[in-house]
């Protein structure tokens, strides 16, 4: 509603009032909630920095416009607010956390999921998708991009999250994080 208020502020007419609420309405997750619910999953599994927090912003600003949406458009395979594809999520496990069993364990531990790894969990349960979200960015070698540097994340979730094949783009990801993430 902030938007709302803007317009009508700034001398907006009615009908720029109600495209600021259809917009503000289909914004998602409140950028402030999930911000910190990012912190805490983070902080609880033991792999926070401020810079996989911001990293992680920006993906899901990207990926699912701030949690708009929980599955891909057009009926692809993604899955929930970091869009992730159940094959990069089986691959995390078979070619990662598989070598890693206590990492793994606490992944699961955190996420509250007792029966195993579940491609399906990343839609819905929040805090799994963080977590493998996280694992994405984890099992590269290369460090992290400075918490002030978007451009640089923008840049390393095209490499690393998107892949230089993906349809994302760095611009895109940087004007997405502005208007979903920005300012948490």
């Amino acid at each position: 509603m902030e938007a709302v208020a803007e317009v009508f502020c700034n001398g907006g007419d009615f009908v720029d009032m109600i495209l600021a609420a259809k917009e503000a309405a289909c914004m998602g997750i409140n950028k402030i909630q999930l911000a910190d619910l990012i912190k805490r999953v983070l902080i609880e599994a033991d792999l926070y920095s401020p810079e996989a927090e911001e990293l992680l912003i920006l993906t899901v600003a990207q990926e699912s416009q701030g949690g708009t949406y929980l599955r891909q458009l057009g009926n692809g395979p993604a899955l929930g607010i970091f869009q992730m594809e159940p094959a990069t999520h089986d691959d995390i496990w078979e070619n990662f956390l598989g070598y890693r069993e206590s990492l793994g364990e606490r992944i699961l531990d955190v996420a509250g999921m007792f029966n195993g790894p579940d491609s399906k969990e990343l839609e819905y349960n929040f805090r799994y998708a963080i977590l493998m979200a996280r694992m994405q960015y984890y099992r590269r070698r290369e460090p992290l991009p400075a918490v002030n540097d978007v451009k640089g994340r923008a840049v390393y979730w095209k490499i690393y999250y998107n892949t230089p094949s993906g349809a994302g783009t760095v611009s895109e990801a940087i004007s997405n994080y502005e208007r979903y993430c920005r300012a948490v």
